[in-house]
């Protein structure tokens, strides 16, 4: 390295480069996280009392117009201009900063699940709706209370340094992530994108994060490249003939085909696939047919999930069951018909973008709190905007201490218990995700 003297350098050079060693300095002490834990600090009771709210009040997918309401009121109070009613019940908003720099997108999801809460917190749900024409309880037993509450806590600290913040952060609240009311029609993140939500600000990046009962309090859990399935809903109708149960002879039963397509399905994960390579998860969660016990019906009808992680073996897999369901029914004098819809795509995060976000959950969870995961076979809509721009999305453990995460009961269980220092946790990380980015860190 050759030194040289600024004085043999031109002013206007010299003023330069003393510029950008102010804006690097300025980049580098603009998510320090004292400063990070600070604003997020001073948001938590705000963000604890938004959470308990949302969760008192859950809303199902498509339904969430509460919700939406008190983001959208929110959001004004931070001085934006929220847009309402995309998807049916979508809230979103921009922050422009006061500074030029890149344009980022955050996003949380609203809607609650079809699960009735059991008594105890002061703030449990007692709200009843009707799902698919079944009366329900409605529970955030998932966690998106806490995903717009912190969200919230994060607009919140974000919007109070407006005038020093670089480039411009678009704030998503998903209706439906859990799944429209209606089966088969479009979940929340696709309905977003359809209707134009990156249409006129396309970010750079597009962030998310999820509580999870699989980690403690504290700890925060990523993954490069593929991180969540993809989940296929598979509806195969198998008929037949109908005829008297004492004369099976007469007919055809659907019953004992679809039975046989079942094993044998679960042969095909075992024996054709190879899941040394890639995880897939076959199962049938409906299996209906037949009113009466003495009548082979002309109809049997599975319903389940498929969950895979790479386009090209889903693809495959879905062939495979459909020829070994249509072998089986044409053996027997039957038919057989497999429908598959995708409800959302793997989430794979962008492995550049995880390189880079990586530091800034390590400073603001802690180096050994951060956590590599391993693939989980649950999914995620937020694959939708991931696929659309380079994404990263990660878990904030929501386990308290002194329980064994491994034993806590999951999300989406009844008994799925949110310690609520996970808020601050979620809001510390995604500000400093989000802050580092906008410096350019």
């Amino acid at each position: 390295m050759h030194l040289v003297s600024l004085r043999a350098l031109p002013v206007a050079l010299v003023a330069a480069l003393s510029c950008l060693a102010a804006e690097s300095a300025i980049a580098a002490t603009a998510a320090e996280p004292a400063q990070v834990a600070a604003a997020a600090q001073q948001v938590r009771d705000q963000v604890v009392a938004w959470r308990r709210d949302i969760h008192q009040h859950p809303e199902l997918g498509q339904h969430e117009v509460r919700t939406a309401k008190l983001v959208a009121d929110q959001l004004r109070k931070l001085g934006l201009q929220p847009r309402t009613g995309i998807a049916h019940t979508g809230v979103v908003a921009v922050l422009k900063g006061g500074k030029p720099g890149p344009r980022i997108a955050i996003r949380a999801d609203m809607d609650a699940l079809p699960v009735t809460e059991p008594a105890g917190l002061p703030f449990a749900s007692q709200v009843k709706a009707d799902y698919r024409g079944q009366p329900v309880g409605v529970m955030h037993a998932c966690g998106h209370d806490a995903h717009v509450a912190i969200l919230l806590g994060v607009a919140t600290a974000l919007a109070a340094q407006k005038e020093q913040l670089p480039g411009e952060v678009m704030f998503v609240f998903q209706p439906a992530e859990e799944g429209p009311p209606t089966p088969g029609a479009p979940f929340g993140a696709a309905m977003m994108l359809s209707e134009g939500v990156f249409k006129e600000f396309k970010p750079e990046a597009v962030f998310g994060l999820h509580v999870w009962a699989g980690l403690s309090v504290g700890e925060v859990g990523y993954r490069s490249g593929p991180m969540l399935a993809s989940a296929d809903e598979w509806s195969l109708t198998v008929r037949g003939k109908q005829t008297h149960g004492s004369r099976p002879w007469d007919g055809v039963d659907p019953i004992t085909v679809g039975a046989q397509i079942l094993l044998a399905s679960q042969s095909l994960i075992a024996r054709q696939v190879n899941i040394a390579a890639t995880p897939v998860v076959l199962t049938a969660g409906q299996f209906n047919a037949g009113v009466r016990f003495n009548i082979i019906p002309d109809e049997a009808k599975l319903v389940g999930t498929l969950r895979t992680f790479d386009a090209a073996v889903r693809e495959d897999v879905i062939a495979r069951l459909r020829r070994t369901a249509e072998d089986y029914a044409h053996a027997a004098g039957a038919s057989a018909e497999l429908q598959v819809v995708n409800n959302a795509p793997a989430t794979i995060n962008d492995p550049a973008l995880t390189r880079r976000v990586l530091p800034s959950l390590q400073r603001a969870a802690g180096e050994a709190r951060v956590k590599e995961s391993a693939m989980v076979t649950v999914a995620e809509d937020f694959s939708q905007f991931a696929n659309t721009v380079p994404g990263f999305y990660f878990f904030v453990g929501s386990t308290a201490a002194g329980i064994d995460p491994a034993k806590a009961p999951i999300n989406h269980s009844p008994q799925f218990l949110l310690d609520e220092g996970a808020l601050e946790v979620g809001t510390k990380a995604m500000l400093q995700v989000a802050l580092a980015y906008l410096h350019g860190a």
